[in-house]
């Protein structure tokens, strides 16, 4: 695979003429976004602290400590993918990321679908991140939490995220930094801490479930807690939803995705690790006698101020990943509008020139996720269940890029931006397919035979009626054919001689 700085995409990946030509019109915004500061985003996004102090207990009840293994499963798998998006992004910096890259790679409906199911997961996502802040936030201003506290601390972390969307892109990379560095500094300290003086066992203990099988197989038990790392493992493409934000897009975003998948992936790692380690009775955690380990361990190895200043860490963490899912979700809404893709599209592509950020976009990005929230009071499981969904979404929306990018190569595609995966660039892509296809099966599978058959399909049945509607109102309402903007166009035209 090679950067190599000087090869010209069609689409531009380079400084001029990158996102406006590739994108088929003139770029909005404004490039000020640094590769720091892109990378930052896509590791706040990634969040290993998120995902693993949101999910840890339900790993560690439902596999053991072995259930570590699924972060480098799932690292593995996203790996590949984000070399494929890699190479997309280099050719086509677009605003918007799955959405345009699906459009260049095959065509208009597909690139629709794409969108509809990434907005969805997208927004779906915002509220999963901010409804795993609820239960820190009651710890760190000492008020006991419950179901109705939880929903009016995510509403607020979604409304404090926004303000800061709202506020530019020059506001929403102070806040990525911020939370990257935060991030990073409390997941090394807390670790290294959790080490040295609360430590229970040796790494033995990675390999011994500890009855979480009950005598059986334990491969059923670990694909099940598995979904700690397939929650961990997106926000990559976070880096490439602002490709006309950033400078030399073609060089900068593709490294910035492979930074973060291995550098948000050791972080998770890491602190997965040493929460392990700190947790003195695995049983306890898997008979759900001890419903909130991580809490335990932090108030035991801390005592409570330190454990309280550990929950503004976190709570650092939560907002910055929310942040960064807000500023995609808004991109993603607003290269839709732009190339007139969905109803109201006049509106959501309102550009606010002062602080160029698509003002509507984010607004709507706000919304639906509050709404999303409010609605969990019906569910007992809300948590697991939203980010299950959330996961199948994205994941579904990414393998429908990989696919296209397969397709493509299948029909002539050569990669023509400042990154290419050269003679790799088809093993990586049937490989990134197999993984993706893999991981989807494995969070739609039903776990919960002993309850109502649509409580254990709830996230299959969720996806599908996301598709169903999406197809009725793509092919009712043919938005998807209103705009003028490139398809299709990386698959190169039949010589006629």
């Amino acid at each position: 695979m090679t950067d190599a700085a000087g090869s010209a995409a069609a689409g531009g990946g380079g400084e001029g003429g990158g996102a406006g030509e590739s994108a088929g019109h003139g770029s909005e915004f404004r490039k000020e976004m640094g590769p720091w500061a892109n990378f930052a985003l896509g590791f706040t996004y990634l969040s290993p602290v998120v995902s693993t102090y949101t999910l840890f207990a339900t790993a560690l009840a439902t596999g053991g400590p072995p259930m570590i293994w699924a972060f480098v499963l799932a690292g593995a798998g996203q790996f590949l993918v984000a070399l494929v998006f890699g190479e997309t992004v280099a050719q086509y910096p677009i605003a918007g990321g799955v959405y345009p890259w699906a459009r260049r790679l095959w065509g208009i409906r597909w690139a629709w679908m794409t969108g509809w199911v990434y907005m969805w997961a997208l927004l779906v996502t915002i509220t999963a991140v901010a409804y795993g802040a609820g239960p820190y936030i009651a710890i760190l201003f000492g008020f006991e939490p419950s179901v109705h506290t939880t929903v009016l601390c995510t509403v607020a972390l979604i409304v404090v995220a926004a303000l800061i969307n709202y506020a530019g892109t020059k506001a929403l990379s102070k806040a990525a930094v911020i939370g990257f560095t935060a991030e990073l500094i409390g997941a090394i300290v807390v670790g290294v801490w959790l080490l040295s003086t609360h430590r229970f066992h040796g790494l033995g203990v990675i390999f011994d479930n500890f009855g979480a099988t009950e005598g059986g197989s334990y491969l059923p038990a670990f694909l099940a807690a598995a979904i700690i790392g397939f929650y961990q493992y997106y926000g990559f493409e976070a880096c490439g939803d602002l490709a006309e934000e950033v400078a030399h897009p073609g060089t900068v975003i593709p490294r910035a995705m492979r930074r973060t998948v291995y550098v948000g992936g050791a972080a998770a790692t890491f602190t997965c690790l040493t929460l392990l380690l700190a947790v003195s009775d695995y049983k306890a955690v898997i008979a759900g006698e001890d419903t909130n380990p991580v809490v335990r361990v932090l108030f035991d190895a801390l005592g409570e101020v330190g454990a309280r200043m550990v929950m503004g860490v976190v709570l650092i963490s939560f907002l910055s990943c929310t942040v960064s899912l807000q500023a995609a979700a808004g991109r993603l809404i607003y290269s839709y509008a732009r190339d007139k893709m969905v109803v109201g599209h006049r509106v959501l592509r309102s550009f606010s020139y002062a602080r160029a950020v698509p003002h509507n976009a984010l607004l709507v990005a706000a919304v639906i996720p509050t709404v999303i929230a409010f609605g969990s009071l019906i569910s007992e499981d809300a948590l697991t269940k939203i980010v299950s969904f959330a996961i199948l979404g994205i994941y579904g929306s990414f393998q429908m890029v990989v696919l296209a990018a397969l397709r493509a190569r299948l029909k002539g595609w050569r990669p023509s931006g400042e990154f290419q995966l050269g003679r790799w660039g088809l093993l990586v892509n049937a490989g990134a397919l197999a993984y993706g296809i893999f991981a989807i099966i494995n969070i739609s599978w039903a776990r919960t035979p002993d309850q109502p058959w649509y409580e254990n399909w709830i996230v299959l049945l969720s996806g599908g009626v996301v598709v169903g509607v999406g197809l009725l109102y793509m092919f009712t309402t043919h938005h998807y054919g209103r705009s003028d903007t490139p398809a299709g166009d990386a698959i190169p035209p039949r010589s006629t001689v």
